[in-house]
């Protein structure tokens, strides 16, 4: 055994009110949700810890993640679809609250404060946190019909999620506002962790590279440990495509939703798209950046509210 590795006690990259901010404590993780105890042993340091290229693993962490913090009662996603880490989720949700607080005295909460989760997944992540932490109400899309199906059972056995997430099917896999907002619906913003890799190849490629420098050698495959079908890890395009078609789709939906967001992997992507939202007209654009470890991960909000209609939006929905 290695000598042990000294840790500090909280994560300070990471938002300051998530609930991931100190290691994981495996004897309550495993309490909440027994399952988790099978795959917990001593690393080469001595600490508890899993096997993070384990995808069973990893989706037993994630589940006792939820039950032991956002006090679920069920959650569960089909085989080989995105088990995201859930402390970058949470960050997201955290900086999302502080972008509508803006310069108000608190962060609007309640479930009259709304969502809209575009590729909510099998796994319904964002939905799950934010209503937790802040009380909001979503609704969660996607194309995928067995991810609809995962996102509707969550929903339909957990309490607070029943009667605060409304689940639908967007149609046209090339659509993101269409067919999902109605005429004269509003929400308060929307949430999007779009396909990263503009094809197969390239998302194994990253997911090789990835494990190479975890683990210092050349692995003999692609194990892509967080999972993922098709359409939530690549496009045609990559993220710089999927994030310039929701721009422009989002231009005629301006008058109904004060802030649209979405995750920003790779820095390149964040000039072109600048240059699409200034083509647009977007009246304000914000690039939050959230630390991660050793990562720096970042999104991105714009809005085509002008000042005005800006402070009129608070005063009649927060």
């Amino acid at each position: 055994m290695q000598k042990k590795k000294q840790h500090p006690k909280v994560k300070s990259e990471l938002h300051p009110r998530s609930q991931h901010r100190e290691r994981y404590n495996f004897k309550k993780l495993i309490k909440s949700s027994p399952e988790l105890a099978a795959y917990v042993a001593p690393n080469k340091y001595g600490d508890e810890s899993i096997d993070f290229f384990n995808p069973a693993a990893v989706k037993a962490l994630n589940k006792a993640l939820l039950i032991h913090h956002y006090k679920l009662q069920y959650w569960d996603i089909p085989q080989h679809y995105l088990c995201p880490p859930i402390p970058g989720r949470a960050d997201y949700i955290h900086n999302i609250a502080d972008l509508l607080k803006g310069n108000t005295s608190k962060i609007p909460t309640g479930n009259h404060i709304k969502g809209l989760d575009i590729g909510v997944g099998a796994n319904c992540i964002y939905p799950i946190i934010g209503q937790h932490e802040y009380g909001w109400s979503f609704i969660g899309s996607d194309t995928d019909e067995k991810a609809i199906t995962s996102a509707k059972e969550i929903e339909q056995r957990n309490k607070n999620l029943k009667s605060n997430l409304e689940i639908r099917r967007q149609e046209k896999s090339n659509d993101f506002f269409y067919n999902i907002l109605k005429p004269e619906e509003k929400v308060d913003f929307t949430i999007c962790n779009p396909p990263f890799h503009a094809s197969l190849d390239d998302a194994q490629k990253a997911s090789l590279k990835k494990l190479k420098n975890l683990k210092g050698k050349r692995p003999s495959k692609a194990l892509l440990n967080f999972g993922g079908q098709q359409n939530e890890l690549w496009t045609k395009g990559g993220e710089a495509r999927f994030v310039k078609d929701m721009i422009y789709e989002s231009k005629h939906f301006g008058k109904q939703c004060y802030w649209f967001t979405s995750l920003i992997s790779k820095e390149t992507t964040l000039k072109p798209t600048y240059k699409i939202l200034q083509k647009v007209n977007a009246t304000d654009v914000k690039t939050i950046e959230m630390g991660q470890g050793n990562k720096i991960s970042r999104f991105i909000a714009w809005t085509f509210l002008t000042e005005k209609e800006q402070k009129d939006w608070v005063a009649e929905r927060w």
